[in-house]
């Protein structure tokens, strides 16, 4: 199976946890969102009459429903075998007060006899020690360990029926167990539950638990840890866990999204709910470092980890952070994280950890330093705290520092600077989109000093000089002027007419609206941009709709990515072609996944996500696309009342949620079709009210 697709995501403050699409436990992460991962896998099984066995998550005659609690991170698995009629609810969630992650499974016969039912769990742990893993026997489970961590896997109310450690693999397919202690050390085991007969129409309940100790405790301290564990009341921590999540849904909702009244509008508030409830889960409380996506690769076969916190990533997210009422959490990525990892030459490396420490990476990319001082001066255009910009001041300050020394490198070609990575870390260069970010770097520093005005050399003892600043402005200025020079001299194709990507390579990519959004160095009317746009509609925009990253970009076949759409969907609004913008954003809605979390790039054929399900920046574009389309009233405008939508650019007629008519209001009375029989019949009606009054 794929890691990277996983459909469910679940968790709490420090666990986070995914899940297939038919309920296998994937991946569980804690006590950050990158560090550790636990489990290679996690199968579990049914053996029915002593004879059969069910592959809970694999079975041929296994039929699978999925779907959150709603409004909630509480994640619900059907299994129904149509060969034995058994029907398998699978309820996973991670308590809110405790780290513990919850599998409650009521087993129902939907068939006219007997089921003899035993519960089979075979898991292989993930650790860096090679095969110094083993396991140990308790009474309603087991508990497999290493120097440095101890994983249990117990029942609440349920007695062992069976175990076996070390290479079980090999028994267990057969659904057999081999009930003893094989000499040796491995990383799986397995463990058995008698369920006992179900009869016809009948319930039983089984709930399995895991928890985790970070070396925290001797072994009989983790066992007494255990024992406590099995005394809650986990039917309340259920109710509870829903009503957090159904509370924080409501505290969050920063765009007040009202109750949708048809399939598109549901389609928009399925998104936009589970990008509430997805963002915590990226996010260390402790640090506010935020990870890219909960996706890890611990063989380093495909891209080498998703579970990382990305500067530039976290900065787009915390722009939607903001919109959603999650300030504290915005403020504690630039208070906490960011100071704690920035480097002393001022910059920010490619990647970290989400407590800090550096990450494995391949370059360094000058976007990221950029974006984190943009997104200081945009969190402060939210809470106008001055307060938050004097702290942050010097930060700042150094960035910027490093910025102009790179862009001074840069126009001067003395080469004292390695060239930076893309914004997609595949070819080294000067880039266009860099440029960009650093002119909107430059231009939030302006900003900064500009909102603190007198107070900026007012305290920590008169340490900067208004001469200093005032220096710092003049130099700033001096290379904005410059960068808009070097970019339109040097990055310009005038027989493409087209923006180039860099100096050295003349693909049309997608990146190039950041000019446009979020830098703003150039107006989106501007012929060279408008002439930029037509190509990449011309090269990048594929046949289902979709937009991908550049030309001929070959990652995974070259699919499109909702980033780009939603990119795309930007440029047209801020160029106020909303009917575009429209097309481009429904290309999101209708690619998004199961339970409506954004990947990082849809399949062109069946128009699903295809890789790393559950992408912060792409839930965060999304926010970023919403809450502007709210603004300049792009959202669609459902109405009874047809006198209220005339001037609308753009009305669909829906009928029995299929859409029957489109057009603006004079090309549908010409079509003499629905829409024209609903407003006749209106304004008769309005006309006969009108008449009585």
């Amino acid at each position: 199976m794929d890691k990277y697709l996983n459909e469910g995501i679940i968790g709490n403050k420090s666990m986070l946890v995914t899940f297939s699409e038919k309920g296998e436990l994937l991946r569980l992460s804690y006590p950050n969102r990158d560090n550790r991962q636990y489990f290679r896998y996690f199968h579990t099984g049914v053996k029915i009459n002593d004879s059969c066995l069910i592959n809970l998550h694999e079975d041929i005659n296994n039929q699978y429903l999925q779907y959150y609690d709603t409004n909630t991170n509480i994640l619900n698995t059907e299994i129904t075998n149509t060969y034995f009629n058994l029907k398998i609810l699978q309820t996973d969630f991670v308590t809110i007060k405790e780290d513990i992650l919850v599998k409650k499974y009521t087993f129902i016969n939907e068939n006219n006899i007997d089921l003899d039912v035993k519960f089979l769990i075979h898991s292989e742990l993930l650790s860096d020690q090679n095969n110094f893993v083993s396991g140990m026997k308790i009474d309603t489970g087991m508990v497999q360990y290493a120097h440095d961590f101890s994983v249990a896997t117990f029942s609440k109310s349920t007695k062992l029926l069976n175990h076996q450690i070390n290479d079980s693999r090999s028994t267990i397919g057969s659904g057999v167990i081999g009930g003893k202690d094989y000499i040796g050390m491995s990383k799986d085991s397995s463990i058995s539950y008698d369920i006992g007969v179900i009869k016809p129409e009948e319930k039983k309940e089984l709930i399995i638990c895991i928890a985790i100790d970070e070396n925290k405790k001797t072994m009989q301290l983790f066992e007494d840890e255990i024992e406590r564990i099995r005394k809650i009341d986990f039917n309340k921590e259920y109710l509870d866990t829903k009503s957090y999540w159904r509370k924080y849904v409501k505290t969050h909702n920063g765009l007040n999204l009202k109750e949708p009244e048809n399939s598109y509008e549901e389609k928009i508030q399925d998104i936009y709910i589970r990008t509430i409830l997805l963002f915590p889960l990226l996010m260390n409380e402790k640090t506010g470092g935020i990870i890219a996506a909960p996706e890890v690769d611990e063989n380093l076969t495909q891209c080498g980890r998703y579970a990382y916190c990305w500067p530039r990533d976290a900065v787009f997210i915390t722009k939607a952070l903001d919109i959603l009422n999650m300030k504290s959490e915005t403020e504690n990525f630039y208070n906490i994280f960011c100071k704690i990892t920035q480097s002393k030459n001022g910059m920010w490396e490619q990647r970290f950890y989400t407590d800090g420490k550096l990450a494995p990476s391949w370059g360094y990319q000058i976007d990221e330093t950029a974006s984190v001082v943009y997104g200081i001066y945009a969190h402060y255009e939210y809470v106008k705290n001055e307060e938050f910009l004097k702290s942050n001041l010097h930060m700042c300050e150094k960035a910027i520092d490093f910025l102009k020394r790179y862009v001074r490198d840069v126009i001067d070609k003395t080469g004292n600077f390695h060239v930076s990575y893309d914004l997609w870390e595949m070819h080294e260069g000067i880039h266009l989109y860099s440029l960009v970010a650093i002119f909107g770097a430059f231009e939030s520093m302006l900003k900064i000093y500009k909102a603190l005005g007198k107070n900026v050399s007012d305290f920590e003892n008169n340490r900067l000089k208004d001469e200093k600043i005032n220096k710092n402005i003049n130099e700033i200025t001096q290379l904005q002027v410059e960068i808009k020079k070097y970019i339109e001299e040097n990055m310009y194709d005038e027989e493409r007419k087209t923006y180039l990507r860099n100096l050295e390579d003349n693909r049309i990519d997608i990146s190039l609206l950041g000019a446009v959004y979020p830098f703003r160095v150039f107006s989106p009317k501007e012929k060279r941009v408008l002439n930029t746009v037509e190509n990449i509609n011309l090269r990048l925009r594929t046949y289902t709709g979709g937009y991908q990253r550049f030309e001929y970009d070959h990652y995974r076949g070259g699919a499109p990515w909702p980033i780009a759409n939603l990119w795309m969907t930007l440029y047209y609004l801020e160029n106020g072609e909303k009917k575009k913008a429209k097309e481009s954003f429904d290309f999101v809605l209708k690619t998004a996944g199961k339970h409506s979390l954004l990947g990082e790039q849809i399949d062109n054929n069946t128009l699903k996500p295809n890789w790393v399900i559950g992408l912060g920046w792409s839930h965060a574009m999304f926010i970023i696309v919403l809450e502007k389309m709210m603004n300049i009233g792009t959202m669609l405008i459902v109405a009874h009342r047809l006198s209220t939508i005339q001037h609308a650019d753009n009305i669909i007629v829906l009928s029995n949620g299929k859409i029957v008519e489109q057009g603006n209001h004079h090309e549908l009375l010409q079509k003499h079709g629905r829409y024209y029989q609903l407003y006749t019949l209106q304004y008769h009606r309005e006309q006969m009210k009108s008449a009585r009054a």
